[in-house]
């Protein structure tokens, strides 16, 4: 089994489940956590912490080994018109998506320093963080947040750590399903991207993956959108 040891924020559930199951089939030591880890199987090589970023991230502190990467997953939809959004709307999508981030990755510093390869963290933004749309200024917001956060510890963790982030765009998982769950909404959804369909979570997982491995050895502070062509593709009528 490889020496290599990745934790996953957030991977029981979503495009982390999906980024757990890629990592295991490659042999990766994985810490997988959630707030909930009830009824997930021990596998060899994956260890569960049940662990709410909006808490802190105090369990991580007794990781002792080196840490070769992260991956924060935890997300939010809030979508509502913006006089109807409460101070706590914003409030709980900057805890999750931002200030969780922080926290783990105080907690995990230490641990990624210890590495001996150029250990890759891995944060999720959104496609709305840099295309304006209707109804998503809170979470626009918060993943606005996190993109910045993913350039400054590019610049200040380089040349030793790797800091890049994903932004997708609707992507079929438990967290969208009151966007998608009727055939109409899907429709739709699917309609307003050039490629016609919403995103796969294997497929974000696949790029969290090439992002934690060498392949992606000279590349940081990037974000990488992977949207079916919504944040940058306009077709004709």
């Amino acid at each position: 089994m490889s020496a290599r040891t990745i934790l996953v924020v957030g991977g029981v559930s979503g495009i982390g489940e999906c980024v757990v199951e890629q990592l295991h089939k490659r042999e990766y030591n994985l810490i997988v956590t959630s707030r909930d880890t009830a009824g997930q199987a021990e596998r060899d090589g994956i260890q569960y912490i049940e662990m709410d970023v909006k808490q802190g991230a105090e369990p991580l502190n007794a990781i002792s080994g080196p840490l070769h990467g992260v991956v924060y997953c935890p997300g939010t939809i809030t979508l509502k018109p913006f006089a109807r959004m409460t101070d706590e709307d914003f409030q709980e999508d900057y805890e999750i998506n931002l200030l969780g981030a922080v926290k783990v990755l105080r907690a995990c510093l230490p641990a990624l320093k210890r590495a001996d390869t150029h250990p890759s963290v891995v944060l999720f933004s959104s496609v709305a963080a840099q295309t304006g749309m209707p109804f998503h200024a809170s979470i626009s917001a918060a993943k606005g947040a996190v993109e910045g956060l993913t350039r400054a510890l590019a610049a200040e963790f380089a040349p030793h750590i790797r800091v890049n982030a994903i932004a997708p765009s609707l992507t079929n998982t438990r967290l969208a399903e009151p966007l998608i769950s009727r055939e109409k909404q899907l429709e739709l959804a699917k309609a307003r991207h050039p490629l016609k369909r919403i995103g796969d979570p294997q497929s974000m997982a696949r790029v969290a993956v090439f992002l934690l491995e060498d392949h992606a050895e000279f590349v940081t502070g990037q974000i990488f959108h992977i949207d079916g062509g919504l944040s940058s593709v306009r077709l004709f009528d």
